[in-house]
């Protein structure tokens, strides 16, 4: 087993902040601090991306690395005369992947905890119920949120329609299996580590490098749609978790992937030919790889014309969009990769 502790670490401590889409203060906090110890200039736009610029040799070209700090959860639809909060999906989330459990519902005032629920299980056709356990799955129309206080109460924490929930904090601690981190949001806290890394590494790149930890991806991609189409740029590197599926022929590990097409169009070949010269350098071996239920910022951004390239850099991960799984290797590999971009002279 490697020694990827302190990349876990960090990994661990992202998790740990909550950042539903459009509710990201605890990420944006975190990050301005972290980016301040490093003694990187950073800030936040008005569409809530915090950025980092890292000045190249050559100012008059620019280059993004893209990471989206929001994660998948629920939105507050309706709070019911007894309590009871009903709630709809929130980018790709699904109930069952969650279970039963503690979700944390971010108030205005405060967060109050709840425990999604489905309703028992001791129960006959009578209960709507029964059809989740026998003939379909269930959907967020037939979950839940219990708190237990009163709706005056849930008022005055400022819970209302609109509200963001998420996992638990206490569910989310990731666990380490042996070079492996499993735990909710690595899709896409773990990107973000491999900003904060470059932001650390990476001191003269040949061009001026934008660190991006971008806003409200899982909702149509929306911080980096802002963010590229206000700053003339020459490409942009998106950071993502790749699934690992029988359709797609990944292979768990340490290698990472690098896309050539996904659900919204395909990425550049020259900026992909520049990223695979670039894991030549260091003899990493890598995986190419077109996906279809997909998208990232940066294929989003190229496809409406803010960019005249894209590129998207991922790491195998099972489980996406639940309690994932990724080989903390492929994650470190991102960085090293990159590290070596960043230095290398940018083809036009």
């Amino acid at each position: 087993m490697h020694n990827y502790q302190d990349l876990f670490n960090i990994i661990e401590e992202l998790v740990m902040h909550h950042s539903p889409s459009g509710a990201e203060k605890e990420i944006n906090q975190f990050l301005m601090e972290r980016f301040d110890t490093l003694g990187i200039k950073a800030w936040r736009d008005r569409a809530d991306n915090i950025i980092a610029k890292i000045p190249g040799k050559n100012s008059d070209r620019a280059v993004a690395i893209t990471a989206h700090k929001d994660e998948i959860g629920a939105i507050v639809k309706n709070i019911t005369k007894k309590g009871q909060i009903e709630v709809r999906r929130l980018g790709g989330s699904f109930p069952w992947v969650y279970g039963e459990g503690v979700v944390d519902l971010l108030g205005d005032k405060e967060t109050i905890s709840g425990i999604l629920s489905f309703g028992s299980r001791h129960v006959s056709h009578e209960s709507p119920q029964k059809v989740q356990q026998e003939n379909s799955a269930l959907k967020w129309e037939n979950a839940w949120i219990e708190t237990k206080c009163t709706v005056a109460e849930l008022e005055a924490a400022g819970i209302h329609p609109g509200t963001k929930v998420v996992v638990g904090k206490h569910r989310k601690s990731p666990v380490r299996l042996k070079d492996y981190i499993a735990s909710y949001t690595l899709d896409n806290k773990a990107s973000i580590a491999i900003l904060l890394a470059l932001a650390e590494q990476v001191k003269k790149p040949a061009v001026d490098i934008y660190l991006v930890a971008s806003a409200k991806e899982e909702v149509g991609a929306i911080g980096a749609m802002y963010f590229s189409q206000n700053q003339c740029l020459d490409a942009l590197i998106a950071l993502e978790i790749c699934p690992l599926a029988p359709e797609y022929p990944i292979e768990d590990g340490e290698k990472p992937v690098i896309l050539f097409q996904d659900g919204y169009g395909v990425y550049d070949d020259t900026l992909n030919a520049q990223l695979r010269s670039s894991a030549q350098q260091v003899n990493m071996p890598i995986q190419l790889a077109t996906l279809s239920g997909f998208g990232s910022d940066a294929s989003i951004a190229m496809k409406f014309g803010h960019i005249p390239r894209g590129a998207c850099l991922a790491f195998p991960t099972q489980n996406t969009h639940g309690y994932e799984i990724a080989h903390l290797g492929a994650i470190a590999n991102c960085i090293k990769l990159l590290k070596v971009f960043c230095e290398t002279e940018f083809d036009s």
